[in-house]
This record gives structure tokens, sequence and C-alpha cells, in this order.
């Protein structure tokens, strides 16, 4: 059953929000009096749905339902989870959840406060267990932290069901144990950004130098380290302990203005603007974000294949959602889908179709499921025995472009104790772009030879290929290089 999130606040967080639960397969319904948020909310999903699903490597569900409502009770009635990113008023704030818990007394309900304790949020609520915050970052729909800080009133295990809530859409949920002004993350960008304030002021450096030193430098460290484990690394082979010494004493040296704050005046504001304005005025806000989240699929992408970082959760977020996919029927007399991909942007050529590597790339993708599929794991590769792919014949039919989900289908053309004989099928929307045709053979990875496979593979495989007798031989089959087609 499909479940539904109501947003409350369609601004920029509030946008990033619906893109985030909608792309995951929710129904959301928002509710904002702007007349102007459908609008806000549909541009930053336009956004979203081009740069989501290329951190993806399976198939995104199918896109829930989005709705705009014209009351905060049509938007949080029967909801499964409410998430508020209204202005940062108190006030309203309480206003807003008094309203939400005449309706939904037990429903949770996050907040997307930058910088009020849970505890501030609760007060005179009807259910405060319920309240908590959910802090994001932005872009909602493609950064996986979420600051979750409850109070000594919040229900734990309406919070760890939240916190589950927030994984299955792909975040990571940190759990922020004591209640602080603005939290953690926030804590650390105040700091920043008062010291560059101070730099811009004393003509030190320009807004472009101060950016430009992030960027080049510790951002990039930091986006895959944090603080302290950078530091540890600094410190070399002696660690922390070493670091802290030789680095320790720059706490009393005068380097930081952190605590002094200067005067945030026209003038201040009128130098930072005047000098973003000439750094960044020349594109638009949507040029810039797009190109921000075409910089941050990179980077997470990188991250993501070495399993590190952010990039870790996006991983654990496929085997999720591949471990929710049913499985492969082996009895079936048909082709059997192995594995789904999508065409991500390092698939591209010049052309701007799929490059010929990425269809040995699918190809082995699905043959590799199959090859788990039958007991030919990593664990019996462990053990001293692998399949090896000893020939294979590609046939380009279609064209894989950007963003094009893809289905690796197997069909066992022949099997015995030494050999295996597979059609692969590399389908788009039940079509395929490329067939390839392999034999692999087993071998005792030790002696360097063909052997017989195990019984308890032999088992597994024979039935299918007895299935697969049935099935027609496909066209393609036994085709040479240069083979007129019939």
């Amino acid at each position: 059953m499909t479940q539904t999130a109501a947003i409350i606040g369609g601004g920029v967080i509030g946008g990033g929000w619906a893109a985030r639960f909608l792309l995951n397969g929710w129904n959301v319904r928002v509710f904002d009096p702007d007349p102007e948020a459908p609008r806000k909310v549909g541009e930053v999903l336009a956004n979203a749905r081009a740069a989501l699903p290329a951190l993806s490597d399976v198939p995104m569900p199918p896109e829930g339902q989005l709705s705009f409502v014209g009351t905060l009770t049509e938007a949080v009635q029967g909801a499964d989870y409410i998430q508020e990113s209204v202005s940062e008023r108190l006030d309203l704030k309480h206003r807003v959840f008094a309203q939400i818990q005449q309706v939904a007394p037990d429903t949770p309900i996050g907040s997307s406060t930058s910088g009020f304790k849970p505890s501030e949020l609760q007060q005179n609520a009807a259910n405060p267990a319920t309240i908590f915050v959910a802090h994001p970052f932005n872009p909602v729909y493609l950064l996986p932290l979420a600051e979750v800080v409850p109070s000594v009133q919040s229900d734990p295990a309406l919070i760890e069901a939240a916190k589950e809530t927030l994984r299955s859409i792909g975040m990571f949920p940190l759990h922020i144990r004591k209640e602080i002004d603005a939290h953690i993350a926030d804590r650390f960008l105040e700091a920043v950004w008062r010291e560059a304030l101070w730099l811009v002021k004393d003509g030190v450096a320009t807004t472009e130098e101060i950016d430009e030193a992030i960027r080049m430098g510790f951002g990039l460290r930091w986006g895959q380290m944090g603080l302290f484990e950078t530091y540890r690394v600094a410190g070399g082979e002696a660690g922390m302990k070493h670091f802290m010494a030789q680095f320790g004493p720059c706490l009393s040296w005068p380097w930081t203005k952190l605590m002094d704050v200067p005067e945030f005046n026209d003038e201040l504001v009128d130098l930072i603007a005047g000098q973003s304005d000439a750094q960044s005025g020349h594109h638009t806000i949507r040029e810039l974000e797009r190109i921000r989240d075409s910089n941050l699929i990179g980077f997470l992408r990188v991250l993501k294949d070495r399993d590190w970082g952010a990039g870790k959760v996006l991983k654990d977020h496929d085997a999720r959602r591949r471990a929710a996919m049913p499985d492969p029927t082996p009895e079936t007399a048909a082709p059997m889908p192995m594995a789904h991909m999508r065409v991500l942007p390092g698939w591209i050529d010049y052309n701007g179709h799929m490059t010929e590597s990425r269809y040995l790339f699918a190809a082995s993708e699905a043959s590799d499921a199959f090859l788990r599929l039958i007991g030919a794991d990593l664990a019996y590769v462990a053990g001293g025995h692998s399949y090896y792919t000893a020939e294979s014949h590609i046939l380009h039919l279609g064209e894989g472009k950007l963003g094009d989900a893809l289905t690796g289908t197997v069909q066992v053309l022949g099997a015995d104790e030494k050999r295996l004989h597979i059609f692969i099928r590399i389908l788009k929307d039940d079509a395929p772009v490329a067939t390839i045709e392999q034999m692999l053979l087993h071998v005792d990875m030790a002696a360097g030879k063909t052997c017989p496979a195990a019984p308890e593979v032999l088992a597994r495989l024979l039935p299918i290929a007895e299935a697969h007798k049935a099935l027609p031989r496909p066209e393609g089959a036994g085709r040479h290089v240069g083979q007129r087609k019939a």
C-alpha cells in the first residue's frame, strides 16, 4: 500500500522534501497558502527528476501522486508522516502543530527547523511526544543528511520509526542525543559564516576567494571524511594524539575572530551582496541549482563507487530496494529478468548514446546475477571455482540514452558439467537495445583449467536449462560478425 507524506510549507526545503518522498514512491500532499507554491514546487521537482535517478543503480519506484490542498486539515488527514517546513518563527510553528494535532494527534511530525530545539517546538502541544526535529540540507532530494533531534518528551519508538522512514527514502538520519540550539551542522556553518564575514569586511578576501578556499581544498576532504577523521590522518602514523600535540597550541593564537561578530549593517550587506553578484550574477538561480546538482551527482557517484561517506548511504539504499524486488522464477520456461539498471552519465559517449563497454557491463550484471542464483556466488569463488566468460558476441539493435531504465534477461541455450551457453537481452520498454551471446566455462582457479561444476550448482542450473529448451531459439543466436540479417 502506498504511503502518504504531508508537506506543510512549499518553499525550497518543503519542495525538496516533496520531491524526495514523491520520487521514492510516496503520495505527497502539499499545503502552502502561497498561490505560487505549485509553480515553485514544480520547478524543484523538475530538477529532482533530472538529478535523483542518476544516483540510483536500480530503477526508481513508480512516482507517487502529488496534490496541492487548500487546507492544512486536508494535507495531514490520514497521512503516515508529516514534515513541517514553514518559516523560522516559533509562534507560527506552534499554531501549525496545534492545527495538525486537532486532526492527526498521533502522526509523526518532523520539523525542518534550523535552530529551534524540539522542547521549544513541543511547548503547549496536545501530544508533544510526536514532534521532533528532522533538519535536512539543501537540496533535500540529493543530500542524505537529516538531523533527527528528539527531546525527553519524545516517544523513542516513534523516533526509531521516523528514522526508518527517512532511511526508506534514501536519507541518513543522524540521531542527535542532546538537544541544542542549531543542532550540530548549523553550529559549524555559523562559525564558518562569522569568520567569512570578517575576512570580507577586513578586505582579506572576496566572497569568491573564500568559496575557492573551501571547494578547492578542505571542503572536498570534509565531504568524504569529516573533521576529526581528516585531522587524524593529518597526524600521520602517530595519529590524533600527535595532531593535537602539534596544533593544540594554535587554539590560543589570534587566528580567528570567532567570538567577535562584525556589526551586521547595511554597509556589510552591500559589500557581501555586491561581491556575490560579481561572482555569480551571470547565472540564474535555476542555472546555479542545475550546476550544483550536476556537480553533486559526480561527487556522490565517486563516493558511491568507493562505498564511502554519503556514497555508502546510496549503496545501502540501492540494496534495500533491490532486496524488495521479486526473485526470478527458475521453473518458468521464459527468459529470466536478472538485472535492473539505469543509463548513467558515465555510460554515455560523445554521440549521447550508451558506450560499447557499457553493453558488456550490462550483460555482466545480468550474468553475475544468474550465477548468484545458481549458487556460483562470491563464496563459491572464494572456494576456488568460478565460471569464466570464454566468448561474447554483441548485437546492437537500439540505443540506450541517458536516464533509460534497462532490464537484463537471461535465457539458457545449453549447459553441461563444464559449459554454460546463455543469451542475454538488454531491454528498454520491453524491446531489446542489444543482445549478448556468451559461452562460459567452469574453471578450477588454482589449476587454471576447466572442471565440472559442484553438484549443488548443477542441481540449480540444469533444471533451468531443461525448462528453457521449450523456448524458441533467439533470432540472433549463433550469429557471426558481418553476417547479414535474415
